[in-house]
């Protein structure tokens, strides 16, 4: 082998290492890059203590619910229909806190109302129980089916125990449930953007 080529073999060897070092360093730097570029989001310790979650609620349609999570808590949304609504006032006498008087679980003062809500058409609401921390079921149809009265106009049924809530989270009377759902901390950024966990004041 002549000189020339020795060289060109040597360069050609050096050039590949070289290309290979880079190659390892930067997926090194990759690696060290990305638990760094991490810290920059909300852990799940902020998460689980509250930190708010934004809903984009545009595509929620009437009648139906989504469910997200705020301080590791199922969140209900659900886009009332106009049915719905309407049968809010035609049951109040059977609710055992119809105006969400019960400190237990304070009402925002914007949801001490019949829908128990900002905006009448959309519910926000806590998907636990209050008597022991089950997540009841949705009943959102109207009419008779078991365990539910003939005269049943849609809301949610917690099977552990038989406790019953209407579609604003109100409970019915002489049910183990003590309270009506919880209504967390919310506020809208836009019209369709919900911001759950925090009150606009705050």
């Amino acid at each position: 082998m002549s000189e020339a080529s020795a060289g060109a073999t040597v360069d050609r060897s050096r050039r590949t290492w070289l290309i290979t070092s880079c190659a390892m360093g930067g997926v090194g730097a990759a690696a060290v890059a990305v638990p760094f570029v991490s810290t920059f989001q909300p852990s799940e310790r902020a998460r689980a203590a509250g930190a708010a979650v934004e809903v984009d609620i545009a595509g929620i349609q009437p009648g139906e619910k989504i469910v997200v999570e705020w301080r590791g808590k199922p969140v209900w949304i659900l886009r009332r229909t106009p049915e719905q609504l309407a049968a809010l006032e035609t049951i109040e006498g059977q609710l055992a806190d119809p105006n969400s008087d019960r400190t237990a679980y304070p009402t925002p003062e914007y949801a001490k109302n019949r829908h128990r809500s900002i905006k009448p058409e959309y519910l926000v609401t806590v998907g636990i129980c209050t008597h022991l921390g089950c997540s009841p079921g949705d009943r959102l149809t109207a009419g008779p089916q078991p365990s539910l009265p003939d005269d049943w106009k849609g809301g949610f049924l917690c099977a552990c125990h038989g406790s019953t809530f209407d579609v604003a989270g109100r409970v019915f009377k002489n049910k183990p449930a003590p309270d009506n759902l919880e209504v967390p901390p919310h506020y809208y950024l836009s019209d369709t953007t919900l911001l759950v966990g925090e009150d606009k004041q705050a």
